[in-house]
């Protein structure tokens, strides 16, 4: 790694994960949130809205995965973080001001816009950036300052409430702090990052290779040759050049269903897909249902979501550590077999009442075995299997599937749970998985140590 200016590469790397922070963030504070704002607004008694509030961010999300492709392939990767930047700090501040429903849930999507865009964006503009034999652990810091961002919210939140008595009424926690301005101050405090993601853009160059694809090779050159020096720049223009062929000006978009590329993209979109459908986020988005069902109170629920996050962090390090070394597939095959292995004993645990450290135990080995793998490794897959030329729309396309998928399973929790149990929620999810692990078992190829262009040409032969 020392041919490599690696100072330079993870604090470009570092900034451009901030999107991946703020997704985390906003992605998880409403969950803290949730048992005071739903209080505020009068829902706490309406399960639709109920569903309804807590996906409404999901709305956004696909919108701003949808349009990230255009945004990010047109006008550059930069362009569509600082653009992410500014709805994250809007969003912020509107959803803490909000004295109407109808407004808190514009603000909610808004947000959303920002992590739909971020999500798309963000792991492509460190992949493109980074050197073939590091790129796994570069890419992961994205998934971990998104599981920083779920940290901190939760820790914020937890910081914020004030205890709740056992037995305390709806308009007891109405009338308190935590129903009047508490759930505000957990949305404010995002804005300060937000912001602050905002003015470090300025100090980051644009990705090469969309650069590359503008025509731009000097810049390009340049910007390479900071990474890794003049021979390396002079390779890696010689590669994505090729890459892009004849098609260097502009890209028709029926290329997505040609032979070459469309299994490429069906791929993606199935991971994505799978990554939410795997079950675990419902942990962090109906903590309060999933552990008041296993006997914890408010307060203890809070505590617990921190716990949750804790054990997220440390298993993220545990990703970038491994993700270069034992390869994208294995993880992958050991994550949604894990899972599917944790969940037949989460659900078990449902079906016999066993006391909540137990279901608290399964939960966070199922957290573990997530972080370590389908978490983080996903965002490594999708960010280097699509070729240069349609990278943004591709990427695009799988992150849109993503937030459908997990506007799909936020949504239709409250359904299965209440149709099935908690037991047999979870034991869906268990079969679900084990669906993942079959396909991926089958159809994901190894992809560590090859560059960007050395993964699209694999691709194309392996047709």
């Amino acid at each position: 790694m020392s041919k490599y200016n690696i100072k330079y590469v993870l604090g470009v790397a570092m900034i451009g994960a901030l999107g991946g922070f703020l997704f985390g963030y906003d992605w998880v504070v409403i969950g803290g949130a949730k048992p005071f704002y739903e209080k505020f607004f009068l829902i706490s008694e309406i399960p639709n809205m109920q569903g309804w509030v807590m996906s409404s961010a999901l709305l956004g999300c696909v919108i701003g995965a949808m349009s990230s492709g255009v945004i990010s392939d047109r006008y550059g990767r930069r362009i569509a973080l600082f653009i992410a930047a500014a709805l994250f700090t809007t969003s912020a501040i509107g959803t803490g001001a909000s004295n109407t429903l109808n407004w808190f849930v514009f603000y909610r999507i808004w947000g959303g816009l920002g992590i739909g865009l971020a999500s798309s964006v963000s792991p492509i503009f460190i992949s493109e950036l980074s050197p073939a034999s590091i790129r796994g652990r570069f890419v992961s810091l994205n998934q971990l300052t998104i599981v920083v961002g779920v940290l901190l919210a939760q820790i914020i939140n937890w910081l914020i409430a004030q205890p709740v008595p056992e037995g305390a009424t709806s308009q007891a926690i109405l009338d308190s702090w935590n129903g009047q301005m508490a759930w505000r101050w957990m949305f404010w405090a995002e804005s300060i990052p937000a912001l602050l993601f905002f003015v470090l853009l300025f100090f980051v160059p644009e990705s090469p290779r969309w650069l590359v694809k503008e025509g731009k090779h000097k810049e390009a050159g340049s910007i390479l040759k900071k990474i890794g020096g003049g021979q390396y720049a002079k390779d890696r223009i010689v590669d994505i050049k090729e890459s892009f062929g004849a098609a260097l000006e502009k890209i028709p978009y029926k290329i997505l269903l040609s032979k070459a590329i469309f299994p490429i993209v069906f791929l993606g979109v199935f991971l994505a897909f799978f990554q939410q459908w795997c079950g675990i986020n419902v942990v962090f988005n109906y903590a309060d249902e999933i552990f008041s069902a296993a006997g914890f109170g408010v307060s203890d629920t809070l505590f617990n979501i921190v716990i949750t996050g804790i054990v997220n962090l440390v298993f993220t390090f545990v990703a970038i550590r491994t993700v270069d070394n034992w390869g994208r597939r294995a993880l992958m095959i050991f994550g949604s077999l894990g899972l599917s292995i944790v969940y037949l004993f989460v659900g078990a645990s449902y079906y016999f009442k066993l006391d909540g450290l137990i279901v608290l135990i399964f939960i966070l080995s199922g957290i573990s075995v997530y972080a370590m793998t389908l978490a983080p490794v996903t965002w490594v897959v999708l960010a280097e299997i699509f070729p240069n030329k349609v990278r943004g729309t591709a990427m695009a396309i799988a992150t849109s599937a993503l937030w459908i998928g997990s506007f799909l399973l936020v949504i239709l929790f409250p359904i299965l749970n209440n149709a099935l149990g908690a037991h047999g929620t979870f034991w869906v999810y268990a079969g679900i998985c084990f669906i993942g692990f079959l396909f991926i078992l089958k159809k994901l190829p190894e992809t560590k140590g090859k560059t960007l262009e050395e993964v699209e040409q694999f691709f194309i032969e392996k047709k």
